[in-house]
């Protein structure tokens, strides 16, 4: 993607700090990065920083760096690793040779904190993480200085390299920055920039007994790797001033900008790492993949296009005004309308019913040609088995039909999609009274489904070979909770988790569904959009519902929130 045309008017505020730095010659090359810790999937609202780090690199000729912020071992591993690149190259992004992880800094950055301490502006502190905390003050009052902050400057050293050596158990002590414990900006107050960590990490082993904390670590490795414009979230507006004051306390030549954006949440769910590793490890879900889950994984699973999400990233747009709540249903907006695009169309049958065609010949088989997409003629078409017996969705009759309704009732005729015009003419009942079997007749005139005397019919239904078709699990997904904020309401986000946000029937489907790849994602016609679960086999296919073909969430999201 090239630079837009200068008279062009930017599309967000960062472009346009980006522009204007170009145009004055503060950077030359545009350097943007996405840090995630490795202690986790990805997720929706990973997505949208994502496209915005790599959309800016790409659209300003710039570089795009993938950068691993690996500094808490005891909560990370290879897997999550492994999961967050698949995750990003399967949104559609490469970092190609960028790739980094903070822990290739490690030597550098303790240096930078030995530097500071030189300096005098570091000091080791003996006080528990809760006495530090206490004395942290508010945004009314200022804090408490710590009763080690006088430590001289060799002293820290020596307890700092001591620190390092393994000497001291985690908690014993930590490394503080030295700013001003009455700053009116929280994070200023003398924060934690190092602590003691006894735990393995997945790539450095146990080489170290100290860790970075996020704030020192982050900024500085910004500055190795020459990031221009460092572009994160909202909640770290707050952590800026302390982003500033590192690299100008070591007077870093590479000093790049920290700008912030809207962070992404949707409706009905959350995007907090921490909550989802819960809801995994709790057995509230199936794994990180699970369909219900806001992961990129489990969006992939569940069917959703990576260009939808994408799409649904750029039509949000990027602002810094609060952190927006968007509605589940525009984001499924997005998925219906790429599916609508791309998808072949099927017909399966998730709640049957029987229909005999009494006077079509027993035994015969024919092949109706019916068409892949009609959205994309490129698709062509494909060849369904009919058959005397068939399935059809059991609300698709009604033996005393309300008003405007024109699907099959006794008498009435109606269309068999690509097939023929049919007619009931007798309703099979159990001995509780329950509906099992509609006899018809079919108009043998009418194959394709129109009348060649030009009469009309009001209902179409879609339909399955019985002697054909292939059993189906399908999996219904509703949203994953009864309320639109889960972690703004009171109690625990467990209390708001859905009973019905998965239900599994068991249907029938056309034998081109069985000769798919897991991953396929169909329109089964009237139905939705359904995706081919790995765990199903060819001969019993298993299907999760991407989304519906109407906006029936957010009725619910009206109902529920």
């Amino acid at each position: 993607m090239s630079a837009p045309e200068k008279d062009a008017a930017p599309r967000d505020f960062i472009r346009a700090i980006v522009e204007a730095d170009l145009a004055s010659g503060k950077v030359s090359r545009v350097v943007t990065r996405f840090p995630p810790h490795p202690n986790g999937y990805p997720h929706i609202g990973h997505a949208k920083a994502i496209c915005i780090n790599y959309g800016i690199a790409d659209q300003y000729g710039g570089v795009y760096h993938l950068r691993f912020d690996d500094t808490n071992p005891a909560a990370e591993s290879q897997e999550f690793v492994d999961a967050i690149q698949r995750d990003i190259r399967w949104l559609g992004f490469d970092w190609g040779e960028n790739l980094f992880f903070t822990s290739d800094y490690f030597d550098e950055l303790y240096a930078c904190a030995e530097e500071l301490i030189r300096r005098d502006k570091a000091f080791v502190c003996d006080l528990s993480s809760e006495e530090i905390e206490a004395r942290r003050g508010t945004l009314t009052e200022s804090g408490q200085e710590s009763p080690y902050r006088g430590r001289s400057v060799e002293e820290n050293l020596d307890l700092f390299r001591r620190m390092k050596a393994g000497e001291f158990e985690p908690g014993a002590r930590v490394l503080r920055a030295k700013i001003d414990m009455a700053s009116p900006v929280l994070p200023n107050r003398d924060p934690v920039i190092y602590r003691i960590v006894k735990a393995t990490h997945h790539r450095q082993g146990d080489a170290w007994s100290v860790y970075p904390m996020y704030d020192f670590s982050h900024c500085l490795s910004d500055s190795i790797e020459g990031i221009t414009h460092s572009l994160c979230s909202l909640e770290f507006v707050d952590h800026r001033p302390l982003y500033d004051w590192v690299l100008d306390s070591l007077e870093r030549e590479c000093h790049p900008q920290q700008i912030e954006f809207a962070r992404l949440n949707l409706s009905h769910t959350v995007v907090s790492k921490r909550v989802l590793s819960r809801l995994v490890s709790e057995g509230h879900v199936d794994g990180w993949d699970d369909p219900r889950m806001p992961t990129l994984s489990g969006q992939r699973r569940r069917g959703v296009p990576p260009r939808a999400i994408r799409s649904f990233c750029d039509a949000i747009g990027t602002t810094r005004v609060g952190d927006s709540l968007v509605e589940l249903s525009r984001y499924e907006a997005c998925v219906r309308e790429e599916l609508n695009r791309v998808a072949p169309r099927v017909m399966a049958v998730l709640d049957p019913i029987r229909v005999v065609i009494e006077n079509y010949p027993e035994g015969q088989v024919e092949e109706m040609e019916c068409v892949n997409n009609p959205e994309d003629p490129s698709a062509g078409t494909r060849r369904v088995p009919f058959s005397r017996e068939l399935w059809i969705e059991r609300d698709d009759f009604r033996e005393d039909p309300p008003r405007k309704y024109f699907r099959m009732s006794p008498g009435r005729e109606v269309r068999l999609r690509y097939a023929y015009l049919v007619t009931c003419s007798e309703v099979v009942k159990d001995a509780d009274g329950n509906v099992v079997e509609l006899r018809c007749t079919y108009d043998p005139a009418t194959r394709g489904g129109d009348a060649p005397d030009g009469r009309r019919v009001k209902g179409t239904l879609h339909w399955v070979s019985a002697s054909h078709a292939l059993p189906v699990a399908t999996r219904l997904y509703e949203p994953l909770f009864t309320v639109e904020k889960p972690l703004a309401e009171e109690g625990d986000f467990s209390e708001y988790l859905n009973p019905e946000s998965r239900k599994t029937v068991e249907g029938w489907g056309e034998p081109s569904i069985g000769a798919a790849e897991p991953g396929t994602t169909f329109q089964f016609e009237r139905l939705g959009y359904f995706c081919l679960d790995p765990d199903g086999t060819p001969e019993r296919p298993l299907v999760n519902r991407t989304v519906t073909l109407r906006d029936s969430w957010a009725k619910i999201a009206k109902k529920g929130g």
